[in-house]
């Protein structure tokens, strides 16, 4: 009786205090007042509906009002701090609990046996405290009971199992709405698109200002705008109605499609074996229509691909369940797990009176306990609980305010720019001429400046050219005068002037080419008999031509002068007789 009172005055105060909490303080400007609900128009919660069927209170009957969309006043609500006694005083009007109730039933009865035979054959005590023998005495009545060990082994896994099951589920839901909330912003998107491109016939890609296709005609340009949003809508609705169950929104479907769209048009889409796919194959077929560049409607034919995709994932959420083994062991395992969990309990409560308390025990754990398996299974099936006939309304209405938007004149010039441009002093045709004029003129430029850059480029190239011959002819003409001077004097004169030169020429002359030049003629005399000494004369010139440029023998000559000496040397350590040492002779014999 004590607990009774206790109760009742708990969930009165759990009222006053809600009902104070949205209640009108005139001290307190700052008080939360109740405003006016904004929400769908989708009732949440059981039916209040007196004469509502029963089958509505609980099962798949009460699914429809499940279809929470909230708003900010519906987020208050929900993180009041009243929310706790909220949801207890409302524990027996779940329709989860109902929903598991044969369950608890069931397991509160294996309870209540195992009390009952228990206290039978094991003796009681009244309400006085006094124990009195068994009722049942014999040798096979006995007191029945599991350990507990058994249970708290078995636990982690039964945990492990709920969880899994429970995120899968939630899982799938999420899945479902992040697809419905795609339609809704790529139908924002696909509408947008089409009104603001509506005439431009220009490529998305152009630098350039938009390009309109011909004069617009804002009666066509409402009708053919007003298409587009009528089949975006005729759409996510076909979706919705594919997804629900055909007995509780066909008439509502049928009867929405026919007052939006013409008989035509409404017949073919009832009328079709997939009726999305029917109301998007419109869809694309009035963006079509749309006088606009084709890459524009390209990129709003995008939007029909996701539309596609989203349908296709939904229907997959339909049509595969969790794993049906999986789901059956969870339901198997814990129903087990409670059925026999009154036999490990009841020694477990041997302190209260005639062990009593086990019984509203196992009750609250095999509701919870099922509870959780219950709302992984409610959560499996995602559609009949999401709010998507208030996702079509949405839909339905953005839409329609996206298309009246955009006026037929929006690419037209401001009328200050028009008057000025239209002014005396400007003539429109000209100064059109004179931007093609610089136009052109740019383009010219470029060109030029590229020319005159592959001109400096080849002048750069031929002034090398030129330095090269330049200094390869002063060179000659420098040693040809000295080779006259050096024929007028005498052969010792000639000798002298020769060994004088040539520690200078040494040193100008590089390590490498002269080793190279050196190995060269030591090959050729060593393979040479007595009269190549002709031989070795006609290949230096072969040798020297491969070290000038264009083939100019006598750029390198007193390059060569040193190796003379050399070959002197060689011939009189192996007795070759000398070759002429005057440069007239050598000059001969090149």
């Amino acid at each position: 009786m004590i607990f009774r009172f206790t109760a009742a005055a708990f969930v009165l105060a759990a009222t006053t205090s809600t009902c104070a909490a949205f209640s009108t303080n005139l001290s307190n400007p700052h008080a939360a007042i109740k405003q006016p609900s904004t929400s769908s128009s989708l009732y949440m919660g059981p039916p209040s509906d007196p004469s509502a069927p029963i089958s509505d209170l609980f099962g798949e009957g009460s699914r429809k009002y499940r279809r929470t969309v909230y708003t900010h006043n519906e987020w208050v609500k929900h993180r009041s701090s009243d929310r706790f006694v909220n949801n207890i005083s409302t524990l027996i009007y779940s329709g989860i609990y109902k929903n598991v109730g044969k369950e608890v039933f069931a397991t509160t009865s294996v309870a209540v046996f195992v009390w009952a035979w228990n206290t039978l054959v094991g003796g009681y005590e009244d309400f006085s405290g006094v124990m009195h023998d068994p009722l049942i005495s014999s040798k096979i009545a006995a007191a029945i009971g599991l350990p507990l060990t058994i249970f708290t082994t078995l636990s982690p896994s039964l945990g492990l199992l709920l969880v899994f099951r429970t995120n899968t589920s939630y899982n799938r839901w999420d899945e479902a709405r992040k697809f419905w909330g795609l339609n809704i912003n790529h139908t924002r998107d696909l509408n947008r698109m089409a009104t603001a491109w509506y005439g431009n016939d220009s490529s998305p890609d152009s630098l350039s200002a938009p390009k309109q296709t011909a004069e617009i005609d804002p009666a066509e340009r409402e009708h053919l705008l007003g298409q587009v949003s009528l089949f975006t809508w005729a759409f996510v609705r076909s979706m919705k109605r594919h997804l629900s169950p055909p007995d509780e929104d066909e008439e509502d479907y049928i009867a929405e499609l026919k007052s939006r769209l013409t008989p035509e048009q409404s017949d073919a889409i009832i009328s079709a074996t997939h009726r999305p796919n029917r109301a998007l194959f419109d869809l694309s077929v009035a963006i079509e229509k749309l006088p606009m560049h084709f890459m524009r409607k390209n990129e709003i034919n995008k939007n029909l691909s996701i539309f596609e995709d989203t349908l296709g994932g939904c229907e997959r959420l339909l049509s595969s369940p969790v794993p049906l083994f999986y789901s059956r062991h969870t339901a198997r395992f814990i129903s087990v797990w409670l059925l026999f969990l009154p036999f490990a309990l009841y020694g477990q409560f041997g302190d209260s009176w005639n062990h009593v308390t086990m019984i509203p025990a196992t009750a609250l754990i095999s509701l919870f306990l099922f509870g959780i398996e219950e709302l992984a299974t409610q959560l499996e099936e995602p559609f009949t609980i999401l709010p998507m006939q208030g996702f079509c309304d949405k839909i339905g209405a953005n839409c329609n305010e996206i298309v009246t938007w955009a006026g037929q004149d929006v690419y037209k010039m401001p009328e200050e720019l028009m008057e000025h441009l239209e002014s005396p002093e400007l003539n429109t045709e000209s100064n059109l001429d004179l931007i093609e004029e610089s136009d052109d003129e740019e383009k010219s430029d470029v060109e030029d400046k590229i020319q005159e850059m592959e001109m400096e480029s080849d002048d750069e190239a031929e002034n090398d050219i030129n330095v090269e011959d330049d200094t390869s002819s002063e060179m000659t003409s420098s040693d040809l005068e000295m080779e006259s001077d050096l024929v007028e004097e005498s052969d010792d004169e000639v000798e002298d002037d020769v060994e004088d030169k040539l520690p200078e020429m040494e040193m100008a002359a590089e390590v490498e080419v002269k080793d190279d030049v050196e190995d060269k003629l030591r090959e050729t005399e060593m393979a040479a008999e007595v009269e190549g000494e002709v031989e070795v004369v006609d290949k230096l010139p072969e040798m020297e031509m491969a070290t000038e440029v264009e083939g100019k023998v006598e750029d390198e000559t007193p390059l060569e002068l040193p190796e003379v000496k050399m070959e002197d040397d060689w011939k009189q350590a192996n007795n070759v007789p000398n070759k002429p040492k005057s440069l007239r002779e050598l000059v001969e014999g090149l």
